[in-house]
């Protein structure tokens, strides 16, 4: 754990076989916890398509510009359609209240009609047909997919959500999750913690994750219409400086920007003028920010694990207004534990309690 900043965790994406998300509806509707109706999903989204989850027949606009290219020039996904899973956990359970529980029914609906990323790790071992099955499901949509690829060496450092990954094995691994995306749009946000968290390795295996992150940037700008994130924590970790170095050490080629706040609950405007510092350092590079649990920001000691109180963010969309930030968008899936503190369970398990309550707390 950082001494200096709350530490994440990020949530798990489970995925079919075919690759789409199936939920077990029985189990959610024993669910614990007590979680209106939508209040104006993503600005980007067509009425229609809010309704429906995403299955609007309207084709998405092409990505508007490459990696790295025109900085400062306005968002790189101007226009863009994000997928909404319709089979999400949030939708799932949403439904098994509709009946007997319809207010929290209703407040469940404001997460289940959002974009949401979807997360791939060591829970999906074979990553290609898992990935190609969501991006396929996004595409028929219309719609652009949001992919997480968090399965990097000695992830989390010893934490909740810790791995046994090698680095044959990672190499292997990313080289399948590009191979799923097939030259098809997504948008794809970079192992979560693996820069922030560089202090807690040696001098060679840090050495050796870079070179890890450098290969995987590589795999995801050969995909054509891939535009790839690095996730480079959040304002209350490592100094903007740091940051923007280790994001040079890497390399800026191939990069679409870099992603801010991922699972965790540092607010909008803070996130914005570290955003901004580290974006000016890298000559204008562009970056994203998850809003999905910020919309009150952190607890006032900066608790990072399931903290209570905490509410929705920012809905996603492209529209940031920033000329840096392309888009704020739910990475992490708002409900999903953020791991086994304080009884609640393990890192990406479901909890309807918990996403009642940023529900209901946030301001729309």
């Amino acid at each position: 754990m950082s001494s200096r900043s709350p530490r994440i965790v990020r949530s798990r994406f489970r995925v079919s076989r075919g690759g789409v998300a199936l939920v077990a509806a029985a189990g959610l509707v024993l669910a614990a916890g007590c979680s209106d109706r939508v209040a104006g999903p993503d600005g980007d989204l067509a009425a229609e398509s809010r309704r429906s989850g995403g299955d609007s027949a309207t084709a998405t606009p092409p990505v508007a510009g490459t990696p790295g290219s025109q900085p400062g020039a306005g968002s790189q996904l101007a226009g863009m359609r994000f997928w909404v899973d319709p089979n999400s956990r949030p939708a799932a359970q949403a439904a098994a209240w509709r009946g007997s529980r319809p207010a929290d029914a209703a407040q469940m609906d404001k997460i289940a009609a959002q974009a949401q990323a979807q997360w791939f790790g060591d829970w999906t071992p074979e990553p290609r047909a898992e990935v190609d099955g969501v991006v396929r499901a996004a595409t028929a949509a219309g719609r652009v997919p949001v992919l997480v690829a968090y399965n990097i060496p000695q992830r989390d450092c010893g934490g909740y959500s810790a791995n046994a990954q090698t680095v044959d094995g990672y190499r292997r691994w990313i080289a399948a999750f590009a191979a799923g995306i097939a030259g098809r749009r997504a948008v794809v946000i970079l192992e979560p913690d693996a820069l922030a968290d560089l202090d807690c390795l040696s001098v060679g295996d840090r050495a050796t994750r870079v070179g890890l992150l450098r290969e995987a940037v590589r795999l995801l700008a050969a995909q054509p219409g891939t535009l790839a994130y690095l996730n480079a924590g959040h304002a209350e970790w490592q100094p903007a400086a740091t940051m923007a170095s280790q994001i040079r050490e890497v390399g800026t080629a191939g990069l679409a920007g870099f992603a801010l706040n991922v699972s965790n609950f540092v607010g909008t405007a803070a996130s914005l003028a570290y955003g901004d510092r580290i974006g000016g350092a890298l000559g204008g590079m562009h970056y994203l920010i998850d809003t999905s649990r910020n919309g009150l920001g952190p607890t006032a000691d900066r608790q990072w694990c399931n903290p209570p109180g905490r509410a929705l963010g920012d809905r996603p969309t492209a529209a940031t207004g920033s000329p840096l930030a392309d888009a704020y968008l739910w990475v992490k899936a708002p409900g999903e534990s953020d791991g086994s503190c304080g009884g609640a369970p393990a890192a990406g398990e479901w909890m309807a309690s918990y996403a009642l309550g940023l529900a209901q707390r946030a301001g729309y």
